[in-house]
């Protein structure tokens, strides 16, 4: 995730406002708080260049999801949203414009 992160401040194309959809089903080992924390540093560096608007999380494996639940507490001050899934398809719906209006926070 911190890759993506420096990848997309490095980006002379990337700006402006971002819908996020984060797909962790292919990560091997479980992040640390230490690490979540990291990419949380990297979301506040970010923000100088882009806002983020809605973040959908998928993770499918239950040590995974809570993680990622730890990850959208630390990272909920700096997204307009942000929400843990299991599967793409509700983080899709969810990110759509009129779904993501009503719902903001679980």
């Amino acid at each position: 995730m911190l890759d993506h992160f420096r990848e997309l401040n490095e980006d002379p194309a990337c700006s402006g406002r971002l819908a996020v959809l984060l797909g962790v089903t292919d990560i091997d080992s479980l992040p640390d708080s230490s690490q979540l924390g990291a990419v949380g540093t990297a979301v506040i560096a970010i923000r100088k260049k882009v806002q983020f608007g809605s973040c959908a999380i998928v993770a499918d494996r239950d040590a995974l999801f809570g993680m990622m639940r730890v990850f959208e507490v630390k990272a909920g001050d700096y997204l307009e949203a942000i929400r843990v899934f299991r599967r793409i398809a509700e983080a899709e719906i969810w990110l759509s414009p009129k779904t993501a209006s009503r719902n903001p926070r679980p």
